[in-house]
């Protein structure tokens, strides 16, 4: 399974909606993820890839990590995954 497929699994697990659901340009809001379901998928995110996601909760807009739609998020993992190998 792709990184792109792993992260659109966990956001809709997440969201209680099927995979196919979830639209590349989908924002986590569009979804119905608030900011404790956007925690709890980050932290599946780290444990699903063991990686360490720079995402700042308290300051969402000031982290170098991109959670503005599910593209983006998926961008950003492939690139901390990459990093990390």
């Amino acid at each position: 399974m792709s990184i792109k497929d792993r992260v659109i699994a966990i956001i809709a697990e997440q969201a209680v909606l099927e995979p196919s659901d979830v639209a590349l340009d989908n924002t986590l809001e569009d979804l119905g993820i608030d900011s404790l379901g956007l925690v709890e998928s980050i932290f599946a995110i780290e444990e699903e890839f063991d990686i360490s996601v720079p995402f700042n909760a308290n300051e969402p807009s000031e982290s170098d990590f991109d959670i503005s739609s599910v593209r983006t998020i998926i961008a950003g993992i492939e690139r901390l995954v990459k990093e990390q190998s």
